[in-house]
């Protein structure tokens, strides 16, 4: 008891503020929280079962720039796809989800933020620490720490959500996506100028972000056009 105790609060205490928490609060200005628990709960149990388990395996045989870039690429898609909208009026009319695979896109989302993080790192230590014996407390703790301090992040949003004026949490969650996407893509180049081949990583930086402000930019003036 008093190590799941001790897992579950380091890895409670881990997640307060990361990226991933925040991403959440985020996500919820696109999908419904049920999507987003389950997709969440489904890459937490996957997550920190590879890291007890395997070790950390999948972060040696992955490159660390090769995570970098899919993060990257996945915040600055979420950033565009939010700013396109996804016109929730009408499929609720039609009673349909325009998103029908929303757990799995979460799910997709949360794992590749999550890979090589802090919260990762720290189940692997305990799951070194504690060896096999230990294992599936290990992970049932890390998980629910990591799950609980992740619950939070989506009920604040939802709480955002229905008390802040209509487009304020959309615009909240473009700002994130695309500050996490542009700070991960620079962590990205950085690791593929360092450890693949030597690149210009500023002016690459520069570029990817100019064609992802002009893209948001037509995103944006096409929707206003569609409401009009």
């Amino acid at each position: 008891m008093l190590l799941f105790l001790k897992v579950f609060f380091t890895e409670f205490i881990a997640e307060m503020g990361d990226k991933t928490q925040l991403m959440l609060i985020a996500l919820t200005s696109k999908y419904k929280l049920r999507d987003i628990i389950a997709g969440t709960a489904v890459a937490i149990l996957v997550l920190n079962g590879l890291a007890v388990l395997a070790g950390g395996l999948v972060s040696k045989f992955i490159p660390d720039c090769l995570i970098k870039m899919i993060a990257a690429f996945a915040f600055l898609y979420f950033a565009a796809s939010t700013i396109a909208g996804d016109d929730e009026d009408e499929e609720e009319e039609g009673g349909k989800t325009k998103i029908r695979f929303a757990p799995l896109a979460v799910f997709c989302t949360f794992f590749v933020a999550e890979l090589g993080d802090k919260t990762q790192l720290t189940a692997i230590t305990f799951g070194a620490n504690e060896g096999m014996s230990a294992a599936v407390i290990v992970w049932i703790a890390c998980s629910l720490g990591l799950f609980a301090a992740d619950i939070l992040g989506m009920l604040v949003g939802y709480l955002l959500k229905s008390k802040t004026p209509d487009g304020l949490l959309n615009t909240l969650a473009v700002v994130i996506f695309s500050v996490f996407g542009v700070f991960t893509l620079y962590q990205g180049l950085k690791l593929i100028s360092a450890d693949v081949c030597p690149l210009p990583v500023w002016p690459a930086l520069i570029a990817v972000t100019v064609v992802f402000v002009i893209v948001c930019v037509c995103l944006f003036v096409k929707r206003e056009k569609k409401k009009n």
